[in-house]
């Protein structure tokens, strides 16, 4: 018999009990997001009361520095819709999307937005719709993105590149912001990879997919947690998890040294021979081992990222570590580490 579990209404203290599981998980991580958590909690209690489909939210509070841990606390304890994962530490977005995944309940999907509301919750029914379709994966498509130019070229650019390099088809301008199929979800869980970018990973398990365009709200309160650091990491991610290229411009890039070389000699020896000139190339010699040095850091910098990477992986260490789950209003006894091990 399936479980039986009670969701109670926050905004009208009444409560009605289901036989059944939450049909869907709505997964949102949160740092340091105090300033916008009313409005989140407003805007999905909003959502759960309109849908006719049984709702849990599932929000994980990523080692917030400010009060967004006791305000997910005071939500989760009054209203047994709110399920919350409290991380020992800031693991940043792609852990703690992972640790929300592996938390979320529900049997039919998971819908996945940013806790700053720049992705709606609203869209969930048109998400869903597209579920009922036959979609194991609906992702969000960004027709307008409402910052500065400079980060919005940056981000075109980005995935353009990696469509153009990737190994699996990368949908263009598409974030984490999706609606996954029970099954996608089950995958993710059992893929162990330490360096983690969802949005590769979740094409690359592949499935019908399929893409809904939406305009993206600026942020709506406080300030964006992504830093410049934290994006480029985000970014090697998926150059170096998805893609081939990297290893593959070494060899490029080592032909094309060879040949520069071997015009160098070549002109040498005419010099040398036809013209009995003699050579005089301290500045063309100083050029090639300039040209050929910076070949080679570049070739180690590319192996090493990928050494890096096989290195933090072969440890085996957890992706995560819990520190609190609150769930059904009660708290709940941490569960087991999640390994990051290569079986």
């Amino acid at each position: 018999m399936p479980k039986k579990r009670t969701f109670a209404n926050s905004d009208t203290d009444s409560s009605y009990t289901t036989l059944l599981e939450p049909q869907i998980s709505i997964i949102a991580p949160l740092y340091n997001e105090t300033e916008s958590f009313p409005y989140l909690i407003s805007r999905l209690n909003a959502v759960m009361e309109k849908s006719p489909l049984r709702i849990e939210v599932v929000l994980i509070d990523d080692g917030s520095r400010d009060n967004t841990a006791l305000l997910m606390q005071q939500v989760a304890l009054t209203d047994a819709r709110y399920h919350c994962v409290f991380l020992s530490r800031n693991y940043g977005h792609q852990i703690a999307l992972t640790a929300g995944i592996a938390a979320a309940r529900g049997s039919e999907a998971l819908f996945i937005i940013d806790g700053d509301l720049q992705d709606p919750p609203e869209l969930l029914t048109e998400f869903y719709a597209k579920y009922q379709e036959g979609y194991d994966v609906v992702y969000a498509i960004r027709k307008k993105r409402k910052e500065n130019v400079l980060k919005r070229t940056a981000y075109a650019g980005f995935y353009r590149f990696m469509k153009a390099i990737s190994y699996v088809d990368m949908p263009l301008d598409s974030g984490d912001f999706s609606l996954i199929s029970r099954r996608v979800a089950d995958v993710l869980n059992q893929m162990p990879e330490e360096s983690r970018f969802i949005r590769g990973m979740r094409s690359w398990i592949g499935f019908k997919q399929i893409g809904v365009e939406y305009e993206r709200d600026a942020r709506l309160a406080g300030e964006p947690k992504y830093s410049f650091k934290m994006l480029q990491r985000l970014a090697y991610n998926g150059i170096f998890n998805f893609s081939e290229y990297p290893v593959k411009i070494i060899t490029r890039l080592g032909m094309l040294t060879i040949g520069v070389a071997m015009i160098y000699l070549i002109q040498t020896l005419i010099k040398r021979f036809v013209y009995h000139d003699v050579p005089q190339g301290f500045t063309a010699l100083l050029f090639v081992m300039v040209l050929f040095s910076g070949v080679q850091l570049i070739a180690l910098g590319l192996i090493g990222e990928y050494v890096l990477r096989i290195f933090f992986q072969a440890k085996g260490r957890p992706l995560y570590v819990l520190r609190d789950v609150i769930k059904d209003q009660q708290r709940q006894p941490v569960m087991p580490l999640k390994q990051a091990s290569l079986s």
